[in-house]
């Protein structure tokens, strides 16, 4: 068997590893984790790496003592997830150790996706010293709080002399371009919010429609100012919820992201005044709290050349731990082209052809460092 081939069939061995049974989901601190670390632990093990955890369960096999370059990606996943994004930046980065001899350490990050806390990057930032201990009251849907599985912020630990991260593009641009294999120049920044427009009830058959103050139809104004910004509308919720009543208050997320930190602070400034401007001229109360701001980040050149020689260049618009790592040392990534764009969803494909390309240049670029 070919190392690409192993790679698939260890992945779809760790995608039936799921909390709930026809779904492939992995949350932070639950059962369904504690044995994807194990089973890829024993990997770790069988290609001679040294095991352990740390404190927030992040999977950790080394090789030679001292400082070490770190490879990796994350084990949790969305919900109804594919079986690439994150496990297969790991088990690539494991086939590649395998062929060299360099002090190297593999990491399987125990939450990037957030999911369970919406605390993304919890395993890598906490490796960086980037927990932020406010994470710790925060509750899952079950009222299950952060608390309860960690007790204290954990401690950071030693910097990596560099990191690299594989990982599906989740996006289209390589299959246009017919490469199997892309170089990230940067991870865009991401900015959140709540925003909520408040109306007042009535009777959907009683109210005229001049006399409404529906917070719903103000809401779906602003979702296409969204779109039309290049943002997203990913969670809407609406009260009271029932087919006759006039909708009282629409509660909406938002999603800006762009590589370019003021292009993208100025999009979201210009959707809140925009909202502010529908919700006044509807006669609603609009509601803005900022839930989260996450600056651009640029890959290391130096590492972008060695991984990504005359390979394409292009910037992930997702989020990635080496987005952390990159805060404590040089960091590099490099794309696997996946069928049709898709990720976060079953349908996530890569050919065996480009996982044995990723595998050929993450072992050249370990050989280069």
């Amino acid at each position: 068997m070919s190392d690409a081939a192993q790679v698939l069939e260890r992945c779809a061995e760790l995608g039936a590893i799921s909390e709930e049974e026809g779904v492939l989901v992995r949350r932070f601190g639950t059962p369904a984790m504690r044995r994807a670390n194990e089973l890829v632990g024993r990997w770790m093990r069988e290609a001679g790496l040294t095991v352990r955890e740390d404190a927030v369960g992040n999977l950790i096999g080394r090789r030679g003592d001292g400082p070490a370059f770190m490879l990796g990606s994350h084990l949790d996943t969305v919900r109804d997830a594919g079986r690439y994004d994150g496990p297969l930046g790991v088990l690539v980065a494991l086939a590649a150790v395998e062929r060299t001899e360099t002090p190297v350490e593999v990491v399987g990050f125990a939450d990037e996706e957030g999911l369970r806390f919406g605390t993304a990057y919890l395993g890598s930032a906490a490796m960086v010293g980037r927990f932020d201990p406010a994470w710790l009251e925060r509750t899952d849907e079950d009222g299950v709080a952060l608390t309860d599985l960690l007790s204290a912020p954990p401690p950071p630990g030693d910097p990596p002399l560099g990191y690299a991260e594989v990982h599906i593009e989740q996006g289209p641009v390589l299959e246009q371009l017919g490469e199997p294999l892309g170089a990230v120049t940067a991870i865009a920044g991401q900015s959140h919010a709540r925003v909520t427009f408040a109306g007042e009830a009535g009777h959907a058959g009683t109210v005229p429609m001049d006399a409404r103050h529906d917070a719903l139809a103000g809401a779906a104004e602003w979702v296409l100012a969204v779109e039309a910004a290049g943002g997203t509308v990913g969670r809407l919720t609406v009260e009271p919820g029932a087919r006759n009543v006039i909708p009282a208050v629409a509660t909406l997320s938002l999603d800006v992201r762009d590589a370019d930190d003021r292009a993208r602070l100025d999009a979201v400034a210009a959707l809140r005044a925009r909202a502010g401007e529908i919700a006044a001229r509807r006669g609603l109360r609009l509601a803005w709290e900022d839930t989260g701001d996450i600056p651009a980040v640029q890959m290391d050149e130096r590492l972008t050349e060695l991984l990504g020689a005359g390979l394409p260049r292009l910037a992930s618009g997702a989020g990635h731990d080496a987005a952390m790592m990159a805060s404590v040392a040089p960091a590099a990534m490099l794309f696997v082209r996946c069928r049709g764009g898709v990720s976060h969803h079953p349908d996530e494909s890569v050919e065996e052809a480009d996982v044995a390309a990723a595998i050929d240049a993450l072992e050249r670029f370990l050989r280069a460092l």
